[in-house]
């Protein structure tokens, strides 16, 4: 018995070892002087100062695989590379292909699929801290416009006593919406087409909104920006919209 024990013990110890390494590889280290609650998406190993509450910049999402500043290397795309890149995330010649060029130009450590996949992530954060009613979350990942209206939706919600629940079943990244370099702020909307569960409960618990049991279809486009000038390689959300 004691030797089957201890055999678990040290497989689950392995298994914690291998999650705690994935993690560290995809979100980087901690400094150990984070304060929770922490936005996954803001790597402050980088050891960029503090910044105040005022700065535009405060407001950014690091999304995983954007690469630290000033270290992005030296350009091996094939001019091959160059022509498909952006497949299958936009139409070759449209608006968003001539976008996507500008800004990788501009910011050549700029990668679609990381991009892709840590604006999906940052989708389901913030809808869900949405329904959760966490403003701490919901302020590290959105624009100071942005925020403000989803913290006046939610002190509305709060005066009438009623709750969101909200379970995602899927999400997907539809493509890219559109793409531009405006002077150093590139801009990237996103189309996200999700299946959740979502449904809006009065202070009696009755649902007045929406259903707790069935799922339903909700196609979004948001914004993304980033100063491709500034040295800190993260993103921010600028705008959100229903709708592809």
């Amino acid at each position: 018995m004691q030797n089957s024990f201890d055999l678990t013990t040290i497989i689950f110890a392995f298994l914690a070892a291998f999650i705690v390494w994935k993690l560290r590889s995809i979100l980087g280290a901690r400094t150990g002087e984070e304060k929770p609650p922490r936005n996954p998406f803001i790597n402050d190993a980088r050891g960029a100062a503090p910044r105040a509450a005022g700065d535009s910049e405060a407001k950014i999402i690091s999304l995983p695989g954007a690469a630290a500043p000033n270290a992005a290397p030296p350009s091996t795309v094939t001019p091959t590379d160059t022509a498909e890149r952006w497949r299958p995330y936009a139409e070759p010649g449209s608006k968003a292909w001539v976008g996507l060029d500008a800004i990788a130009a501009a910011d050549p450590s700029f990668a679609i699929k990381p991009f892709l996949d840590g604006a999906k992530a940052a989708y389901e954060m913030i809808v869900t801290s949405f329904a959760d009613g966490d403003r701490q979350v919901l302020q590290n990942l959105l624009a100071k416009d942005v925020y403000d209206s989803f913290a006046a939706a939610l002190s509305e919600r709060e005066k009438r006593g009623e709750k969101v629940e909200t379970t995602f079943v899927a999400i997907d990244n539809g493509g890219i919406g559109d793409a531009a370099l405006r002077g150093r702020i590139a801009e990237i909307a996103v189309r996200f087409s999700a299946q959740m569960i979502t449904a809006t409960r009065d202070s009696t618990g009755a649902v007045i909104e929406g259903s707790a049991d069935k799922v339903v279809e909700i196609n979004d486009t948001w914004s993304f920006a980033r100063d491709v000038g500034s040295r800190d390689p993260n993103w921010k959300v600028v705008s959100t919209g229903a709708g592809h």
